[in-house]
């Protein structure tokens, strides 16, 4: 039927344009001789020309594909097919109505008042048809949610485009900074203020709904409409960012929920320039961790920075399989960086010449509860990989750290910046192999991160559970934070530590209204926040950098550099194996004392614990 139904149309269509053949020529002689009946003997010409001109404009309509498009989604690409297919279309005819009878009682004004009546009555009627069609709606807007749409550039006149041909929303107005745009009209649709006349547009216009089509604009541009649309009870919809935009499709079905990411995420500097691509292009990369959060993400950069071979390695068999499955082209090894066999057998059988190493435990309460599996994967897993990257020639290892190892106060931090310490170390003594660190705060969405947490939360109907009303965090996106240590790793020659810039720490409490005024709701009213007091190990603020190390800015904006802290290289070897040992024997109060031996900022309340295991409550 729907076969039936298109060839339908489309003999309707070329029907159509046959018969404004013979009708444009007539109207170009009436038009010849002013409106007036026209003269007996120029009839035969126009008979003459009609004859002539049916089989050749036929041939050439269909030739130039003026029934592939749909007169519902008419537009100027149809209307230059259409052009096009009258000039030649014309200039056949009169070729061969001059051979025929050498253009005798054929008016010159003819020759030209023809195709331009021509183009007219094919253009007409289908502009016509899509215009009546995209507002075949407006006869029921009022079913429809009133829209005020942020943003008039070319995603919001994509989204207006698409609104008017249907849907959920009815649009009313744009609202943009832009001067030259204040006044004018998108589809008959009024810019009508700037940003900051918000709160008088929505009144004046009775808006129901606010779509932001601003997939490019800066975080605390959008966090202030998100606001104000929340001061004055109007829900929020938007876009994707650019990068989700890719296709260039702008639609309705496009539009979602405001999330805490697009709030909270700072503007993304993705990697553009060469460096990062020359550090892992043509290159065998491997990724410790790969399943995780930031593991993932760097397979994902990575891979499309043309690496010869990308090796990911994970112990969670079912994250391995999903980024295996992801990215299809890759080598999935399935370990532990614990099992120094293991590991010896995949540099030697992969060769990588870039190791990033994102394999840790990362959850601080889980971590205080179960120390010694901690030090074991953060610190005597780290290290063991490490010396295998120096003995098999790796070019450069990245440790991913963390903001927790400043100045920690559980061992999660602690491990991490004994990590940290050992590979600044090991690179003094490894000209072939630059140890590169990065360390960071929380990121947005990752598996441990309070987000997700917050959201299954609130889908539950509370309480929301804060552990301190003045608990503050950093926070950035998991492909910004990506993106900064590929940057970083590109531009460190070894034994550095970049901090990546957080920007300023966010209260969690904050957070916690933020994202319970996004799913509509209120807090104190609709969900409680409870306080549940400071797990083990947890402090109030995270800190970047320590206060005794010089911080230095580098060529990114993004990306500082932190001071290094040098050992005695025996004495680090000496500590190492102390720890190893403490780990064995499975001794709390040991392995507490070692690592404050390498972390002498280290303060904890466990030094005295029993052995084997500390309760999480």
């Amino acid at each position: 039927m729907k076969t039936f139904a298109l060839l339908r149309n489309r003999w309707l269509a070329f029907l159509h344009d046959l018969i404004w053949v013979p009708l444009a020529l007539a109207l170009a002689y009436w038009l010849r001789f002013n409106l007036e009946a026209i003269p007996a003997e120029y009839v035969h010409s126009l008979l003459v020309c009609v004859l002539a001109a049916l089989p050749v404009h036929a041939v050439v309509f269909w030739f130039f594909g003026l029934y592939r498009g749909i007169w519902r989604y008419a537009s100027l690409p149809d209307l230059l097919r259409i052009i096009k297919a009258v000039a030649v279309a014309a200039l056949l005819s009169f070729v061969l109505v001059f051979i025929w009878q050498r253009l005798v009682n054929v008016p010159r004004s003819v020759l030209l008042l023809y195709p331009v009546i021509l183009i007219i009555g094919l253009a007409g009627p289908r502009l016509l048809y899509r215009w009546l069609k995209d507002r075949k709606l407006d006869f029921s807007a009022e079913e429809r949610t009133r829209a005020l749409i942020i943003g008039a550039g070319r995603a919001g006149e994509l989204l207006v485009r698409d609104l008017l041909k249907g849907g959920p929303y009815h649009p009313v107005a744009f609202l943009d900074d832009a001067l030259a745009k204040q006044g004018q009209e998108i589809h008959g649709i009024p810019v009508a203020g700037r940003l900051e006349d918000l709160e008088r547009v929505l009144e004046r216009f009775d808006v129901g709904v606010v779509l932001l089509a601003m997939p490019s604009a800066p975080r605390k541009l959008i966090r202030s409409t998100v606001e104000a649309c929340q001061a004055a009870g109007i829900p929020c919809r938007t876009l994707p960012s650019v990068a989700d935009l890719a296709d260039g499709k702008v639609e309705v079905s496009s539009l979602r929920q405001v999330e805490i990411e697009d709030l909270l995420g700072r503007d993304v500097v993705m990697i553009h320039n060469s460096a990062a691509e020359q550090l892992v292009a043509g290159r065998t990369v491997l990724v410790t961790g790969a399943g995780g959060s930031i593991g993932s993400e760097l397979c994902r950069q990575i891979a499309a920075n043309g690496p010869t071979r990308l090796i990911l390695l994970d112990h969670g068999e079912y994250n391995l399989y999903r980024i295996d499955r992801e990215l299809g082209d890759a080598e999935a090894v399935l370990g532990d960086i614990r099992a120094e066999t293991r590991m010896r057998w995949l540099f030697e059988t992969f060769r990588p010449e870039i190791v990033f190493n994102a394999a840790a435990y990362k959850h601080v309460p889980l971590v205080e509860a179960n120390p010694v599996e901690g030090v074991k994967v953060n610190v005597l897993g780290t290290c063991g990989l490490a010396d295998l990257a120096v003995e098999h020639g790796v070019r450069r290892f990245v440790q991913i750290s963390t903001d927790k190892a400043v100045n920690p106060t559980n061992v999660m931090g602690a491990s991490k910046r004994a990590a940290e310490i050992y590979c600044q170390n090991l690179d003094k003594r490894t000209p072939r192999t630059a140890f590169i660190t990065t360390r960071f705060g929380n990121v947005l969405g990752s598996a441990g991160s309070v987000v997700p947490l917050f959201r299954q939360q609130i889908e539950n109907g509370g309480p929301v559970t804060v552990t301190h009303p003045e608990i503050t965090r950093y926070f950035m996106t998991i492909p910004e934070a990506v993106s900064l240590i590929l940057q970083a790793a590109s531009l460190g020659n070894g034994g550095e530590i970049f901090v990546l810039d957080m920007g300023e720490p966010i209260r969690i409490v904050d957070l916690a209204e933020q994202m319970i005024r996004l799913s509509g709701l209120e807090p104190g009213r609709d969900i409680e926040i409870e306080f549940t007091g400071l797990r083990p190990g947890e402090k109030l603020y995270e800190e970047l950098f320590h206060e005794a190390e010089p911080l230095v800015g580098t060529a990114h904006p993004k990306l500082m550099l932190s001071g290094s802290r040098e050992l005695d290289w025996a004495e680090v070897q000496a500590l190492m194996a102390r720890l190893e040992t403490a780990c064995a024997s499975r001794d709390l109060t040991r392995l507490y004392a070692e690592l404050k031996g390498m972390v002498p900022e280290f303060s904890s309340d466990h030094g005295a614990a029993r052995p084997d295991h500390i309760s999480l409550h």
